[in-house]
């Protein structure tokens, strides 16, 4: 009985973990990361001090907590980087980077973060930050990016889209193409009016018939 005793222990530690990790990404994608560190035990079931003795601090429980979404945001650039028709990539990028963060307001939050002491997500956001830059000079070299596009436009971008509230998930996903959209007409050397995705009900009554 004692010789199992440590592997039941190992083996608890990590169910913890696992429930903490699982609580805090739900909790940040649907309310972001101002939720309290005592909310997310109450939610995994497990008291503060667990808590703690896992993720010492909030930056720590949300690096761990978003590396999935960090990962998925660096697969999508290199994606874009890949395709050979560079404005093609670049709007690959900037409807599925406009997704990804209307799923998750947690994640946009920790993107535009500081962060100093994650170094991992940090050099993982640089690197998207200046892969980005790399595919946008390839799209203005090919003459269908405006000369005038900089990196910080595509930052005002991502800031713009996690400000977008809806009713439900599906609302916000959908306002989020519809934005994305419009964001890409206006990134064109020669913006043409194409159509745009379904608009989603945001405001509580119809402004244009």
């Amino acid at each position: 009985m004692t010789s199992r005793l440590p592997h039941t222990l190992r083996s608890d530690a990590r169910d913890n973990r696992e429930l903490i990790l699982d609580a805090a990404r739900a909790v940040f994608a649907a309310e972001g990361l101002n939720v309290p560190m005592r909310e997310i035990a109450r939610r995994a079931g497990v008291g503060p001090a667990t808590l703690y003795r896992r993720f010492p601090t909030k930056e720590t429980l949300v690096t761990e907590a978003l590396a999935g979404q960090m990962r998925a945001c660096r697969a999508i650039v290199d994606e874009g980087l890949a395709d050979p028709d560079a404005w093609h990539g670049f709007c690959l990028v900037i409807e599925r980077i406009c997704e990804l963060h209307a799923h998750d307001r947690g994640f946009t939050a920790a993107f535009m973060s500081a962060f100093p002491n994650a170094m991992d997500f940090a050099a993982n956001r640089e690197y998207a930050l200046r892969s980005m830059a790399r595919l946008a000079r390839r799209a203005m070299d090919a003459g269908r990016l405006r000369p005038d596009f900089v990196l910080d436009d595509l930052v005002l971008m991502i800031m713009a889209n996690g400000g977008i509230r809806a009713a439900s998930p599906a609302a916000a996903v959908a306002a989020s193409r519809r934005f994305a959209a419009l964001a890409i007409q206006a990134f064109q050397a020669s913006p043409k009016a194409s159509p745009l995705p379904p608009a989603a009900r945001l405001a509580p009554v119809t402004l244009i018939p």
